[in-house]
């Protein structure tokens, strides 16, 4: 070209750059993109689009925090742009800022009451703030500027899905394909709706419908894989985690659920090597640690177990029966500080858990604190009368402390639950046991007393003769 041997201008050469990250970043090369724009700022900081084009692309590629920071640097050359400050204020929110990101939206109104996206956008802050009234606010101010703005019907959806109101959600979704039937991932959403509200067969062709559309999106592959695990259909599951293991080699969740498989199908050799490559892979991954501990343990390798649960832990579960679960094996172990800790947080999260409170009571047991262990016991009894763990062991603690009544009543009812568990057969036997020896004891008392006045009577007798 003519100009090819031209020198350009340092600002001309930004110029440049910077055209040129737009073009990549419109072509999908985010990286490449980010690094020309960054070119461009260090040859001219003062240009606030171009802090405004990279927090783009950082946003693009899931760089929050640091797209935050150029919105803010690109607001102080444009302090009241709408565009800059309701990116901002999304980012906020991405980024758990809730009080700013909500103080953004308020400023935007007030400089323009008619810009719609800073109510859209507000539905997103409120649902994630648990504020779903006030998120449902939003929508109809939304919808009083602009009826047929799909991302608020979408976002509407995403607050109804969170409530448990999938048949809500399912149809804010539809509305949204209808209003833009390219809306990313919008039938994966709506399989998920019809997948936890039990349809099945909806959810499945939404699932189809969202592969034909877009057949590399791993997420929704493995999402389909579980779902078609969770109903049962291991071999189109295993295809499906094997899919994404093509797609992306190191993805360490499809080494896991094939490890869950093998696992379940007692493959246990092939199952703890699928957990091994999945934590290679992604140390941070939550579940391998925890089935790494169960074979462990189911082993007898204590120690080995004990490490694979506190490297769990650190992981921070977020499930109360993981959480549960692995308090059960730290007591197995012995380990009973670690136990009431996981239990701790268990309850943390969900204080009707009839089973944190029950195994607060076998690590109470086994401390030989029994009125503690009665009284977590009973705790789980209030939250599920018919705990057969909780009954039975409640059982034993009365016939421990002598309430031999409350106890033969707690075994009666565990054992109606339970009438060929050979374990409340035992409590039961002892308890018979006891309160044949009550008996024997009270007819003792009752005939003690004479048999020694008997004894000296017939002593004096013997004397006086």
């Amino acid at each position: 070209m003519i100009f090819d041997d031209m020198e350009f201008g340092s600002y001309d050469k930004a110029e440049h750059t910077a055209l040129r990250a737009f073009e990549l970043y419109e072509d999908g090369e985010m990286l490449q993109a980010l690094e020309h724009i960054e070119a461009a700022i260090e040859i001219n900081p003062s240009n606030g689009s171009w802090h405004f084009n990279k927090a783009l692309t950082l946003d693009a590629i899931s760089r929050f925090e640091d797209a935050v920071t150029e919105y803010e640097i690109a607001l102080q050359f444009n302090p009241d742009d709408l565009e800059i400050l309701n990116s901002l204020a999304v980012d906020y929110t991405r980024t758990g800022q809730y009080d700013l990101a909500l103080n953004v939206f308020e400023h935007i109104q007030e400089l323009d009451p008619e810009f719609e996206p800073c109510y859209c956008n507000r539905i997103i802050t409120y649902t994630e703030m648990g504020q779903y009234d006030l998120a449902e606010q939003m929508f109809y101010l939304a919808q009083q500027i602009n009826p047929y703005c799909a991302l608020c019907y979408y976002n509407i959806g995403n607050s109804l899905f969170a409530q448990g109101q999938y048949q809500k959600a399912v149809r804010c979704w539809i509305k949204t394909v209808e209003l833009e039937p390219t809306h990313p991932q919008i039938n994966y959403r709506i399989a998920q709706a019809y997948w936890y509200n039990g349809d099945v067969k909806q959810a499945g062709t939404y699932f189809l419908a969202e592969l034909r559309n877009n057949p590399g999106d791993i997420d929704v592959i493995l999402d389909f894989g579980l779902f078609l695990l969770e109903t049962g259909d291991v071999e189109s599951a295993k295809e499906k985690f094997a899919r994404t293991l093509e797609l992306k080699p190191d993805f360490a969740p499809a080494l896991f659920y094939l490890g869950e498989i093998a696992f379940n199908n007692a493959d246990y050799e092939r199952a703890v090597e699928l957990f091994n490559q999945a934590v290679t892979k992604d140390h941070t991954l939550k579940g391998p640690y925890y089935r790494l501990a169960q074979y462990a343990l189911s082993k007898g390798q204590k120690q080995k177990a004990r490490a694979y649960l506190i490297s769990e832990m650190k992981l921070r579960p977020d499930s109360v029966n993981t959480l549960v679960s692995i308090a059960s094996m730290f007591l197995t172990i012995g380990d009973l500080e670690l136990s009431t800790r996981c239990l701790l947080e268990a309850i943390d999260c969900d204080c009707t858990n009839a089973d944190a409170y029950y195994y607060l009571g076998l690590v109470s047991a086994n401390k030989e604190q029994f009125e503690s262990a009665g009284e977590f016991f009973a705790h789980a009894l209030d939250i599920n009368s018919n705990h057969i763990g909780a009954l039975g062991n409640s059982a034993f603690i009365c016939l421990l402390t002598g309430r031999l009544d409350e106890a033969a009543e707690r075994i009666n009812k565990a054992r109606t639950l339970a009438e060929n568990d050979n374990e409340l057969k035992a409590i039961a036997r002892a308890i018979r046991m006891a309160k044949g020896i009550q008996r024997v004891r009270s007819l003792f008392s009752r005939l003690i007393p004479r048999f020694f006045l008997a004894r000296r009577h017939y002593t004096c007798d013997k004397n006086m003769r």
